[in-house]
Parts: structure tokens; sequence; C-alpha cells
């Protein structure tokens, strides 16, 4: 029997109208909580980022808080703990509709994209001494396949499976990228799979101290994985991703997108995609990520139904009808 979700949908935002000191002026300033991930990962960073950029240019306050990332930031969107979130875009579908990872749970049909972000390819990290040198060889060996619960640890689930292993067949560890990164200097886990754009901040330090590889996926087993999962789409990483990599390494990608309730008021979400969208020299200076904020992409590459703010900031442009 499915486990109900909390959905605090119909969350006031009048509540977190509070007022900003200003020099004693008096503005009124909406204070929005965005979820974003652990602070290894490109969520964190990136979220802050974006929220710079709209405080900057609008009277919203957002503060971007660490957390779980995907699947935690749909469940805080569900419960009404967040009021925008970062999160993949098959996890977010599979909330939308309680399948996959989300198939035990309530569908949380109110969830609304505002855009689509950057890509995230999922990479498999071994050591280069390790003797791993595809993902078969994995089969009985200590790996980390994300948090539980997480949109990295369905994707490990997913890529692992086609290749004929389950999680009895290896040593399951269910950490963020900072801590596999760490238990892999330490001795403690031989792989890590991790879901993001690249390079990724803990891989990249974790590469300074270590001679390390990402592992490829071969052709059949891509086909295998666009055939059963729709989001996915085949990704290249090669030395302009990450300086270690001597050859290119074919894997899979997901994309990331920021998420609302479909309650949040029309005139929000938007004034969050129009600052976002005219933003984004600002963002790129912050973030490489931001790179991939495109009119084009940013309204299309969505896996849940857009907001009707964001929908109407679109059709504004002319990317929509």
């Amino acid at each position: 029997m499915k486990k109900r979700i909390v959905a605090c949908f119909a969350m006031v935002l009048s509540v977190f109208l509070l007022l900003s000191a200003c020099g004693g002026g008096g503005q009124q300033a909406t204070r929005l909580i965005m979820a974003t991930g652990g602070t290894g990962g490109t969520y964190y960073p990136f979220g802050g980022v974006m929220a710079g950029v709209i405080n900057n240019t609008t009277d919203l306050q957002i503060s971007p808080n660490a957390s779980g990332a995907s699947v935690d930031n749909l469940r805080q969107i569900a419960a009404g703990d967040a009021h925008i979130a970062l999160a993949q875009n098959d996890a977010s579908y599979y909330a939308f509709t309680a399948t996959e990872i989300w198939s035990e749970f309530e569908a949380v049909t109110e969830l609304r994209a505002l855009m689509a972000l950057h890509p995230e390819p999922v990479q498999i990290v071994v050591l280069a001494d390790s003797g791993i040198y595809s993902v078969e060889d994995l089969a009985g060996r200590r790996v980390s396949i994300g948090d539980i619960g997480s949109g990295v640890e369905a994707n490990s689930i997913q890529i692992l499976g086609v290749h004929g292993i389950t999680l009895d067949d290896i040593s399951v560890f269910n950490l963020g990228v900072g801590p596999s990164a760490d238990a892999m200097r330490e001795g403690s886990i031989d792989a890590f799979f991790f879901t993001a754009i690249a390079p990724t901040a803990a891989i990249m330090e974790l590469s300074t101290r270590h001679d390390i590889r990402l592992l490829s996926i071969d052709d059949a087993r891509i086909a295998m994985l666009e055939a059963a999962y729709p989001f996915y789409a085949r990704k290249y990483l090669d030395s302009e991703n990450y300086a270690f990599l001597t050859e290119p390494v074919q894997t899979v990608t997901v994309h990331a997108q920021l998420i609302v309730s479909a309650n949040m008021d029309e005139e929000l979400a938007y004034t969050i995609v129009r600052a976002i969208m005219e933003g984004r020299d600002a963002i790129i200076e912050g973030h490489r990520a931001g790179v991939y904020i495109e009119p084009v992409h940013s309204a299309t590459s969505v896996s849940v139904p857009l907001h009707p703010g964001a929908l109407r900031f679109f059709q504004e442009i002319g990317v929509l009808d």
C-alpha cells in the first residue's frame, strides 16, 4: 500500500512576506526557500548563484539550503518545506507519476517546472589501479550508489541492471559525492556513481590526490537504457571535462530542472524565470552550469508541466506558442 506524502501545496506565501531591513525603509520582500543539494555537488553552489542573481534584481529573498538533492528536494516541495527545488528530470517524472523510485508513494501531481537547467551525466568513478575496467567488473565490489532514495541511486540501479548486476551482487554504500570521494581516499569503497554536471568539484579534488578513471557504458547498454527510460541520452566526457581523462568516456545523461508547486502564484513564478533568463550572464560568471540556460532548451527539456507563470514568460519571448 502506498505511503502517503503530506502535500501541503496550499501553503500561504503571504506568511513569508516579511519586512526587510533596508535602512529603515520598510520594503517588503517575499522570502523563499530553495532546496539544492550536498555541498560537494553542483546543486548547492549553482542554486546559490541563481538565488543571488534573483535576490539582486527583484524584491525576492531566496535562501538556498543544502539537502539530499533530487528526491529529498521533491519531498520538500510536496511537504511545503521548500518553495523552489533543483531536481533531475527523471526523478521529477517518477514523483509526478508514482513510478520507479516513487512507486511506493503517492504521485505528486502538483509538481510544476519553471525551466530546464544543465545536463547531468552519470559518472562512475574508480581508482586507476583498481582492476575495474567495465561496469560488469563492479560485481563483488564495494560500490557507493548515492544517497538512499536519490536520483543517483535510481540511475545506479538502472545502469547496473542493464549489465545484469543487482544490489545483491555488490556491497552497497549509500553516500553522496563528497563522502564517496572521502571513502575512496580512505580505501573503504572501490567505485562510486554520481549524476551531475562535469566537472564536479569533489571528483576534481579526488583526481589531484589519486589516479582515477571513469567507466564507459557500451552502445548496446546505452540503447537498452534509452529504450527503457526516456530521459536518458548519450553523452561523452573528455579532457575538456576532466584533465585526467586521456580518451573520451561514453555515458548517459539526464537534465536538472527547477521545480515548484502548482500553487505558486503565477506572477511569482514569472518573476523568478524572468530574473534567471535575463541574469544569464551574471549566472555564468558565478557558475559554469549557467551556459546551459538558453530559451529553447530551458522551455522544452522539462519532464513535468510548466508552471503557468513560466509558460507565460516563454510565450512572451516567442519560444512557445
